[in-house]
């Protein structure tokens, strides 16, 4: 099975003026077609760092995929960079020409510029391809084993070339069957350590793999399948994640596209039960999970002060009380000495239930820490 690299061109990504979204696209794509990707690039518009990033790929693996640096500009060096990397020159294609120049003519109702015939020249050898979705064609190199397949820096034309030209291009070279199909379980509640004393063994299986991605307040567990179908993934992926499910028990509160606040409201739902919540130094973040979960606006309290001296259960029972609901949810996050200290109350139909908690990683992450522990103590006890 061949292996992969991305290398996203431009100088505007490497000073964070614009979001590198191709890469992620590109990544997703290539597991699903059962590629292996193991290394991504960002570099700017420079045609000598370009083709040395290309050649050092080269000797990697043997797909590699550029985005951008096709535009009709002299800061836009990949034809050139290609060209360098692979020790040819650049021809020019009166076909690539001709269409580029018909969809200016189309599209915007004027002559092209001289400066727009430069994307009408591409690595000798290569395979044009043509854009419809836009101005700059892309181009398809092969060099032994490998190949470069150089599309553009807009996203929505580089996903349609993608999907259209190098897909089948890459199916058809080598033979693509497999897939590669990926899993998340989320937990949350617990510790990245704790969760890998539990299933470390597993995150050394091979096939499937097991990793594991720390957020805030939760932990994430992939699962990752290599498979001839789909089918067979599913079932490879299946028998480890019961046994992770069973190690972590109610740690686990979800997969893939569920949240915890989307957890919460199922909860409630089963139990027939509406709810309302005071939120204190959380910045509103609490309000924006259960707001976009369903819950109205107007039954999140928001405060900003500074550590209320102030009983949370007894707020959580009036809260109750005053918005005529059965479960009333009171967080206050106060900053200490070096850690930060949380203070949750829970008034349910069954009674009222407090917990006290302490965070000392980064002050900036406090709040989504809170969130998620908030709405865990939630989750747990409903």
């Amino acid at each position: 099975m061949p292996t992969a690299e991305i290398i996203t061109i431009g100088t505007e990504l490497l000073l964070g003026e614009i979001q590198d979204t191709n890469t992620r696209f590109l990544a997703r794509a290539l597991r699903d077609l059962g590629i292996d990707l193991y290394r991504t690039t960002t570099i700017g518009d420079n045609e000598e760092r370009i083709a040395a990033v290309i050649r050092e790929a080269l000797a990697r693996c043997q797909i590699i995929i550029t985005t951008g640096g096709l535009g009709p500009t002299v800061d836009d060096p990949t034809r050139q960079a290609v060209a360098r990397a692979l020790g040819v020159e650049l021809d020019f294609i009166p076909e690539l020409w001709q269409q580029i120049e018909q969809r200016i003519l189309t599209r915007y109702g004027r002559q092209p510029s001289p400066n727009n015939m430069r994307q009408a020249w591409i690595p000798r050898g290569a395979i044009p391809v043509s854009n419809p979705v836009g101005t700059a064609p892309a181009f398809i190199c092969e060099s032994g084993q490998a190949c470069i397949a150089s599309l553009p820096g807009v996203p929505r034309e580089m996903e349609y070339l993608y999907e259209n030209a190098i897909v089948p291009y890459l199916k058809q070279r080598y033979r693509l069957t497999g897939l590669i199909k990926a899993r998340v379980l989320h937990t949350a509640g617990v510790g990245e350590s704790q969760i890998d004393e539990w299933i470390g063994d597993l995150e050394l299986l091979a096939n499937p793999t097991v990793g594991l991605l720390a957020h805030p307040g939760q932990c994430d567990i992939r699962i990752t399948a290599k498979a001839g179908s789909l089918d067979e993934a599913d079932r490879m992926i299946a028998e480890v994640e019961a046994v992770l499910r069973e190690r972590c028990g109610e740690a686990v509160y979800g997969a893939d596209s569920d949240t915890l606040e989307s957890t919460v409201f199922t909860k409630l739902a089963r139990h027939g039960w509406t709810m309302a919540a005071y939120e204190n130094n959380l910045h509103g973040e609490l309000l924006t999970r259960l707001s976009g979960a369903g819950l109205p606006p107007s039954l999140v309290e928001v405060g900003e002060s500074a550590c209320p001296a102030e009983d949370l259960s007894a707020r959580a029972a009036a809260l109750a009380e005053r918005a005529g609901v059965d479960v009333a949810l009171a967080v206050s996050l106060c900053p200490g000495e070096d850690r930060q200290n949380l203070s949750l109350a829970l008034r349910t139909p069954a009674g009222l239930l407090h917990s006290e908690r302490s965070y000392g990683g980064p002050p900036q992450l406090g709040a989504s820490w809170a969130v998620h522990s908030a709405l865990d103590f939630l989750r747990r006890n409903l």
